[in-house]
């Protein structure tokens, strides 16, 4: 059973930016908060802990088959709901219209 200060984190990943579309960001995640510190190991100056709970990342179709989850295993947790996503509207005719006070890009 996890510490009490190991915390299950239950959210929705931000889309990186090298994507485009939307694939795999509609998924909720469970991840855990580190249960201790991270050592140097002496001989590689390696970063790590003996904390295994910090590798683990489970994915899932819908918040509330996250939620389940935790609750079924009795884990602490946390839920972060996701920003609201804004579209700027963009309009290509912008980039020429007369009166611009932007620069010119390209």
């Amino acid at each position: 059973m996890p510490g009490p200060s190991q915390i299950a984190r239950i959210f929705m990943p931000p889309r990186s930016a090298m994507q485009s579309g939307k694939g795999r960001s509609q998924e909720w995640m469970l991840e855990f908060a580190p249960g201790e510190r991270q050592d140097l190991d002496p001989l590689m100056g390696w970063a790590g802990s003996g904390d295994t709970r910090g590798q683990l990342r489970l994915r899932f179709a819908t918040r509330e088959e996250a939620v389940a989850y935790a609750e079924a295993n009795g884990l602490p947790y946390e839920v972060e709901e996701p920003k609201p996503v804004r579209i700027k509207a963009k309009v290509y005719a912008d980039n020429f219209r007369y009166g611009r006070t932007e620069n010119w890009t390209h």
